[in-house]
């Protein structure tokens, strides 16, 4: 915490002496907030910021922010911290738990690169059962096996389109001599199977920059019944509607069986067997028949043996990583989330992948105490974490030797990713964070590069402000602008 004891006697001092100099006087309520200052008053305490240290000036700042009108009300922590001397520079509210939002997704990711490691990627198989006769005829099936990809068919990070990865499949086929197939072509999702009835993250968003969001499967008892959904008729004369929804994580509509304002059960959109059926389209376009039909399979008691034709590669978890921290991207992160949760148990329902997170955390001296990880993304209003904790984190980080890896994936200020409309003057190029953004939570975590050359870890966390999310993003950087100084 900030003590402004010693700050208020000395700098009143030579504030009162400067102001009598100069025959100029402010109000008494000092310091004023900086968008109430009269244009004298600007100009006296501007003057007055060159018999301050840089240090004083950012405590000065932040005891101005707390009566200011975005902020008088919010629950909001920051804290500045100095990896070489691991001391607290400046503080306010740094123990308080408060919502992260996507700032969740730094611990997420580091969690998966430390894990699965920078080369990790996801594969997905091409394979076939049976014989090949002479005549080129696939006396078996075609299968594809998944392993969860999350990037599959999206172009992110460099991912390739599905149409691609069909090309490729219906070009090594013919390469291994097939010419027809007289089977089916199954998908193995066992890895990542569907599961509707896992429970579902607390308190999920349900308003997030405008797109109204559902959770993934049955929303029994979360009673969405006050929420907007999107309702088309499928003709003027239908009494029925399909009912719609934006899935938090995949991004998609999604269609909804029924709505009767109690509960709702989903059809979730199949990404395997969207690149199932259009290998099959293609195949058949290609002069390669196929008899049978596109069939799903999430277990095989009995498998077959079967023969690799080709594989599909992820991008690497380290470009996965960069394209999940710049854009922020929900679907991604909790993606990681599962596979950590696969990897380390063999299990990928959303319960394994948080306490395989909250694990590695522990290992790593993550100060649990005001920890309360719900998600991988920072969706759920659940999550709780302080500002100190996060800090420290990042500060541990700077030793691991994926750092470079993990701190390029942070936006820049003024630069790039979701902070490219922040710090477009002061601290432009000098700010490296991960932001976040609910209704009514605005976050901001990294690092900062100051004009003396150092290197700072920062956490300003804002819950419940008032006005706009320019105002509070404003905030944000008048907060951070001293300590750039440091």
């Amino acid at each position: 915490m900030i003590s402004l004891k010693n700050i208020y006697i000395s700098s009143a001092l030579a504030f009162s002496a400067f102001a009598y100099s100069q025959g100029t006087f402010i109000n008494s309520n000092y310091p004023q907030s900086y968008e109430n200052q009269t244009a004298n008053s600007v100009k006296d305490f501007t003057s007055t910021e060159k018999l301050m240290t840089a240090k004083e000036l950012v405590d000065i700042n932040i005891n101005s922010m707390m009566s200011d009108p975005v902020l008088r009300n919010a629950n909001w922590g920051f804290v500045v911290f100095d990896p070489k001397t691991k001391k607290i520079v400046s503080s306010y509210n740094e123990n308080t738990p408060l919502v992260p939002a996507s700032t969740t997704k730094l611990l997420t990711t580091e969690t998966a690169i430390s894990l699965l490691g920078e080369k990790f990627r996801w594969i997905t198989q091409f394979e076939y059962s049976g014989n090949i006769d002479s005549d080129g005829n696939l006396q078996g099936n075609l299968y594809i096996v998944g392993s969860g990809d999350p990037s599959l068919g999206t172009n992110k990070a460099g991912a390739s389109s599905y149409r691609d990865i069909v090309s490729d499949f219906v070009m090594a086929a013919s390469e291994k001599g097939i010419k027809k197939v007289n089977g089916d072509i199954i998908i193995q999702t066992g890895v990542f199977k569907a599961n509707k009835s896992q429970n579902l993250p607390q308190n999920i968003v349900w308003l997030e920059n405008g797109n109204y969001y559902l959770p993934v499967g049955s929303t029994y008892e979360i009673s969405p019944a006050n929420e907007k959904l999107i309702a088309k008729k499928s003709s003027p004369f239908a009494v029925s509607k399909n009912f719609y929804y934006i899935s938090p994580y995949i991004n998609q509509m999604v269609y909804a069986d029924i709505f009767e304002g109690i509960g709702l059960t989903t059809k979730l959109p199949d990404a395997p067997s969207y690149l199932a059926n259009t290998l099959r389209t293609t195949l058949v376009k290609s002069g390669i028949p196929v008899s049978g039909k596109v069939i799903s399979k999430t277990t095989d008691l009995n498998p077959e043996k079967r023969e690799i034709i080709t594989a599909y590669q992820s991008p690497t978890l380290s470009e996965i990583m960069y394209y999940t921290n710049q854009r922020s991207d929900n679907a991604l992160a909790e993606a990681f989330l599962r596979m950590v949760g696969f990897q380390k148990n063999g299990d990928q329902s959303l319960e394994s992948g948080r306490s395989v997170v909250v694990e590695h955390l522990k290992s790593i001296g993550f100060d649990t105490s005001g920890l309360n990880y719900i998600d991988g993304s920072g969706l759920s209003h659940s999550n709780l974490v302080t500002p100190l904790s996060q800090v420290k984190f990042l500060t541990g980080l700077m030793d691991e030797k994926y750092y470079k890896t993990y701190f390029d994936s942070l936006p820049i200020g003024g630069q790039t990713g979701t902070l490219k409309r922040m710090f477009y003057g002061s601290g432009n190029g000098q700010i490296f964070a991960k932001t976040g953004t609910l209704n009514r939570v605005k976050t901001l975590a990294g690092y900062m590069k100051t004009n003396t050359g150092k290197t700072l870890v920062f956490s300003l966390l804002i819950n419940n402000y008032a006005g706009s999310v320019d105002q509070v993003k404003s905030k944000m950087e008048q907060l951070l602008q001293p300590a750039l100084s440091l």
